[in-house]
C-alpha cells in the first residue's frame, strides 16, 4: 500500500495547484533557495495530549498562508523538527469561502472567530452583510478573557475578524473604531505609529476603553483592566516580539479570566513573503511563529488545561519543496503562484481534547469544536 501513496499524494498536490490557476493556463514556477538559522525545538511528554481533561483554555494560532509546502520547507531547513510537526495530533482544514473557491483572509478568517462561512472580504459579518458573533463575544459572559496578537496591523483581516464588524476589510479606520466596543481583554498588533495615524476621536475612544502601552514593561501593565500593546514593528526587525508578546498575553489572560483564557495568535508575515515568492523571509516567518507555538505548548504541558489547535487561514504561493539537504538545513522550493490557493491546509492540535480536531473538516468547524468545549451556546 506505501508504494501506491506517494504518487497518489502526488498527483492530488499537483491536481489542486493546477486548479488554482484559473486566470492564466500557463503554470510558471519561481525557483528558490535558502538555508535556516537552526532554532531549537520543544516536544511535550503527552501526558495530557488527547484526554478527555476538562479545557478550560484555548490558543488558536493562525500562521497566515502557511499550506504544506511552507510547513515542511521550514521543517526540513531547521534540521527536520518543528515544535508543531513534534505533535501527535494532525488534520487537515478545507478552506472555500461562501462565495468563492479560493478564499481571503477575511472569510477564512471569520469562518476561524465566528463558526460561519461568509462572503470574500467580509469582517465578522454574514453573507447577508450582518454582525456575527464572534468566539470572544460567545465566551466573555461566561466569564473568559479573551485577546489577540498578530504581527499584522490590528485592522488586518485575521485579528479584525474577532472584535470587529465591517463588510469591507479594506475599512482601515471602520475597523479601528469598532475596537472600543469589543469584549478584548488584550490587544497586541502593529504598531504605535498606525495607532496614532487614526482620527483623533477613535484614538480617545480606545485610551478610554483599554491602557494603551508601546512598552512590554510600561509599568501601567500590571494594574490594568484591559490591555492595547502596539510595538514600534511587527516587521523582520521586531525581534522577538510574536513569541515574547505570546507569552505576555498567556501570563495577562490567565489572571483575569475567571473561567478560563482564548487567545489568537497569528503569524501574518508567512502570508505577505509567500505573495512575493521569498523563500528566505518565509522561512524566517515560519521559525518566528514556530517559536510561538512553542511558548503555547510549553504553557499547556504545565497547565494541564489548554488545548493548543495550530492551522492557517489558507495556502498562498503554491509552495512546493522540491529539493534539500538535512544535513546543511538547505531546502529548494518551487512557488507556482503568488496568490492564495484552495489547496487544504495542515492543522496540529496538542492537549486535551485535542483529537477532536484530527481529520478533514472546514474551517467554520474549528470555530465550532472550539465553542462547544468552553461551554458556548451558539
Amino acid at each position: 500500500m506505501k508504494k501506491y501513496l506517494a504518487p497518489i499524494l502526488a498527483l492530488f498536490c499537483a491536481s489542486q495547484v493546477l486548479s488554482a490557476q484559473t486566470e492564466n493556463r500557463e503554470i510558471t514556477a519561481a525557483l528558490a533557495e535558502s538555508y535556516a538559522e537552526l532554532q531549537s525545538t520543544y516536544t511535550p511528554s503527552f501526558k495530557v495530549d488527547g484526554t478527555n481533561a476538562k479545557v478550560r483554555n484555548v490558543i488558536l494560532l493562525i500562521g497566515d498562508g502557511m499550506g504544506h509546502g511552507a510547513v515542511n520547507a521550514a521543517m526540513y531547513a531547521n534540521g527536520g523538527a518543528l515544535t508543531m510537526t513534534n505533535l501527535r495530533t494532525f488534520g487537515l482544514v478545507r478552506t472555500q469561502s461562501a462565495d468563492n473557491f479560493t478564499t481571503d483572509s477575511a472569510a477564512s478568517g471569520t469562518a476561524y472567530a465566528t463558526g460561519q462561512k461568509t462572503n470574500n472580504g467580509f469582517v465578522g459579518m454574514n453573507t447577508e452583510r450582518e454582525p456575527i458573533p464572534n468566539i470572544p463575544e460567545y465566551l466573555t459572559p461566561l466569564g473568559y478573557a479573551c485577546g489577540v496578537l498578530s504581527t499584522d496591523d490590528l485592522n488586518g483581516a485575521t485579528p479584525a475578524v474577532f472584535y470587529a464588524h465591517q463588510a469591507a476589510r479594506g475599512e482601515k479606520e471602520a475597523i479601528w473604531a469598532d475596537l472600543p466596543a469589543s469584549v478584548l481583554k488584550f490587544a497586541s498588533a502593529g504598531t504605535q505609529s498606525t495607532f496614532e495615524s487614526m482620527p483623533l476621536a477613535t484614538q480617545d475612544a480606545i485610551k478610554k476603553t483599554f491602557t494603551v502601552v508601546y512598552d512590554p514593561k510600561d509599568p501601567a501593565v500590571a494594574g490594568s483592566e484591559r490591555l492595547l500593546y502596539l510595538p514600534e514593528s511587527v516587521h523582520l526587525d521586531r525581534g522577538d516580539y510574536l513569541p515574547a508578546t505570546t507569552e505576555m498575553a498567556i501570563n495577562y489572560l490567565s489572571q483575569r479570566g475567571k473561567k478560563g483564557f482564548f487567545l489568537m495568535v497569528e503569524g501574518a508575515r508567512i502570508d505577505k513573503h509567500e505573495h512575493s515568492n521569498e523563500l528566505p523571509e518565509t522561512l524566517a516567518e515560519m521559525l518566528d511563529f514556530d517559536k510561538a507555538v512553542e511558548a503555547a505548548v510549553r504553557f499547556a504541558e504545565q497547565d494541564g488545561h489548554t488545548l493548543v489547535v495550530i492551522s492557517a487561514d489558507h495556502e498562498t504561493g503554491a509552495t512546493l519543496l522540491t529539493g534539500g539537504d538535512l544535513e546543511t538545513g538547505f531546502v529548494r522550493v518551487s512557488f507556482t503562484s503568488k496568490s492564495h490557493t484552495p489547496m487544504m491546509v495542515p492543522l496540529f492540535a496538542y492537549g486535551p481534547h485535542s483529537r477532536d480536531f484530527a481529520g478533514v473538516q472546514e474551517n467554520s468547524d474549528v470555530a465550532n469544536k472550539i465553542l462547544q468545549l468552553l461551554g458556548a451556546k451558539k
